[in-house]
This record gives C-alpha cells, structure tokens and sequence, in this order.
C-alpha cells in the first residue's frame, strides 16, 4: 500500500484515478489544481504523485520546478497529459519527471507506470550511502607515448552488412556525415558519438521514438532526456528521412 497524491483539474480524471488506485490498495489524495498540491506537498512527501500538466493556475510543469528548486522533489512523479508535446514531455524528464502518460490513459499503462515509480522510490531509499574513498598516495605515473600505428574506427556498414574496422589517419573517425576527432576531451568526443549513434537510429526508424527505445534498449522517458541533452530532434530527422 502507498500514499499517491493525484493532481488535476478534471473532476472526473481525479475521481477515476482514486476508484483504480483504491482498488489497488493505495491511499490516494486529491488536489484539483497547484496551490492544493502545494499544500499536500508541505503536510509530507507521498510516495508517487500523478501530476497533470496543464492546469488553470499553474501547469504541471512549473510546479515540478518549484518543487526540484525547494528541494522537495523527493518521490517519483509521473505526468499526465491529453495535449502536451514531445517537447513538453522532454522538459519534464529533464527537470525530474519519472514518466509521461498520454491521456486517456489505458488501465495496464496507468498500473504499470505506477508500480515502476513505487519499485524506484523503494530503490533509492534502500541505497545505502556510499562514503568517499579515501585519497591513496602513489607513485606519478609517465604520460603514454602517442601510438605510431594508425588508429582504427568502425567504418558504418552498408545494406545491412556488418560493419568493417579500417584504418583512420590524422586522429579523426567518419561517419554518417560527421567528423569526430580523437583530440578531442573524452566529454566532447563521447557527446559527439552519442549523437551520430542516435541520429542513425532515429533516421533509420523514421523518427519513431518507440522502436529507437527497443533498438537502444533505453527506457522512452530516459531517451526522451537523452535526445534533449544532446540537442538532437527526433522530429526532424523523421522528417528528413522520409522526405529523402
């Protein structure tokens, strides 16, 4: 049993969300817009709270903020939505947000989000805290030489074929188009992958953000935040991919 707070301004989604998580076993609590949530927040942090983004007062969205601001974003919130865009969805992962579900939300959807949220509030409260190694003296260690052979780069495969590794000169890799240079700090040239990798995919599957999850193996609200670090549209790229 948990203690779901559920935010919206729709009488008849706060009333349907109850009865289910009732049923379920959940104690559920109520608020009709943000200042209501607000206050429910301050009384105790819940374990999960469904919280609707575009509300009359102040949308969903910026209450997460205010609540990742103040410190009070300690439980799993899951946000729900009938109008909100891909954008709207990568915001609210990014600033904290564990799901999006799209209204109306199927009873399976709805079940299964909700148990993943109470699954990851129980993990991290079982985490234990981890103290910092403690600082070990050593001998300096002599900076490599840089290696005369030349270094070698996955050449992207055609047609489906397996891919073939083949020498690269200058300290440079190519492919799809991009340039990625081994002098690069590991942070740039890793970013700098990422982004050619999942603009692939992306262009591959025509955009499609559920098979661009299955090939990845990254859960769609992890991918969704990852695109947007990155700076990567997947809406574009569909785009380009079909208009080619």
């Amino acid at each position: 049993m948990a203690n779901i707070l559920v935010v919206d301004d729709e009488m008849g989604i706060r009333e349907l969300l109850s009865e289910i998580l009732g049923d379920e076993g959940h104690v559920v609590q109520l608020a009709e817009n943000a200042q209501q949530a607000r206050n429910a927040r301050q009384q105790g942090a819940p374990d999960l709270v469904l919280l609707d983004i575009w509300m009359p007062d102040t949308d969903g969205v910026t209450l997460l903020k205010e609540w990742q601001r103040d410190g009070l974003l300690t439980m799993p919130v899951i946000m729900m939505s009938g109008h909100a865009t891909i954008d709207t969805a990568v915001e609210a992962t990014r600033i904290g947000a564990l799901n999006f579900l799209e209204k109306p939300i199927a009873l399976q959807k709805l079940l299964k989000a909700v148990q993943q949220g109470l699954t990851r509030a129980q993990e991290v409260a079982r985490a234990p805290a981890i103290a910092p190694r403690p600082a070990v003296a050593s001998a300096p260690v002599p900076e490599p030489s840089m290696p005369s052979a030349p270094m070698y780069a996955a050449q992207p495969p055609a047609n489906g074929a397996i891919g073939i590794a083949r020498p690269v000169g200058n300290g440079e890799a190519h492919a799809h188009g991009y340039t990625l240079s081994f002098d690069l700090p590991l942070r740039e040239a890793r970013d700098a992958f990422e982004r050619m990798y999942f603009e692939h995919h992306l262009g591959r599957e025509g955009g499609s953000m559920t098979r661009v999850a299955e090939k990845t193996g990254l859960e769609r609200t992890h991918l969704y935040r990852k695109l947007k670090q990155l700076g990567v549209e997947p809406g574009k790229l569909g785009k380009k991919n079909a208009a080619q």
